[in-house]
């Protein structure tokens, strides 16, 4: 039977926010079939033994779950939440380790990071991610958030072999100067002039939660961090909030 035979009705679908220990395990548990079962991703606090993806940055993050509660709850979706009022002075974003996030500080608006976010396989492809959206729409406005940024990640580490969709998004979608985070190191070798990017070849090779975001009014900043130990190429999406909330909501009105 696959994954879409599988999918539970809206009804049994609910987001919520990790409430204590067991909440953020079953979050971690779930990464760790996604990023190191699935796309080969390990790290230094990695459990594998408890088969746990975690790390130092875990406890400063809310973490929103995507419940099914068909039965036995169980956990098919996450994501990991960082308001800036959270950090203080000194505080670093997970980002700050593989972008030049200046820009954005310099902005003076109230920041949310996203990252680790993942959903079950049998649930992928419905509207799993949609209320998940809906949900980070909701956080967002509750906490007055006006821009949303983190990093998404391209599967592999060879940025010869994504020359073609890192060129078509720094074309095409580039976050403007204000707003214009850089990887860190600062490479822009890989990317080709804009009459040799294959625009079909381009948007074929673009990740499903990379193209979503893009849909949502995403830009992205400048350059590509390589993750050798994520096994990924990771693009820092930056999205206004509003422009967030009003797509989420439609795209659920949508497929509902």
């Amino acid at each position: 039977m696959g994954p879409a035979s599988r999918q539970p009705q809206l009804a049994a679908l609910t987001t919520r926010l990790a409430a204590c220990d067991a909440d953020l395990r079953a979050a971690q548990a779930l990464r760790y079939r996604v990023f190191v079962e699935e796309l080969g991703g390990d790290g230094p606090m990695v459990d594998h033994a408890a088969k746990l993806e975690q790390d130092a940055f875990d406890p400063l993050f809310d973490h929103l779950l995507l419940i099914d509660t068909t039965g036995a709850e169980q956990v098919v979706g996450a994501y990991r939440l960082l308001p800036s009022d959270r950090l203080g002075p000194q505080g670093r974003f997970y980002c700050d380790g593989e972008f030049d996030l200046a820009p954005l500080r310099r902005s003076g608006r109230r920041l949310l990071e996203l990252g680790r976010s993942c959903v079950d396989p049998a649930y992928r492809g419905g509207v799993a991610m949609l209320l998940m959206w809906q949900a980070l729409a909701d956080y967002a406005i509750t906490r007055q958030v006006e821009i949303l940024f983190g990093a998404a990640s391209f599967p592999g580490t060879d940025l010869a072999a994504l020359a073609q969709p890192l060129s078509w998004l720094h074309h095409n979608y580039l976050a403007p100067p204000d707003l214009a985070v850089r990887a860190k190191p600062a490479r822009l070798d890989h990317l080709l002039p804009l009459e040799q990017v294959d625009d079909r070849a381009a948007r074929a090779a673009i990740p499903p939660l990379i193209r979503s975001y893009l849909r949502l009014g995403a830009c992205i900043g400048e350059g590509a961090f390589v993750d050798h130990a994520f096994n990924t190429t990771d693009v820092c999406i930056i999205l206004d909030a509003a422009r967030l909330s009003w797509h989420a909501k439609s795209l659920v009105d949508r497929a509902i």
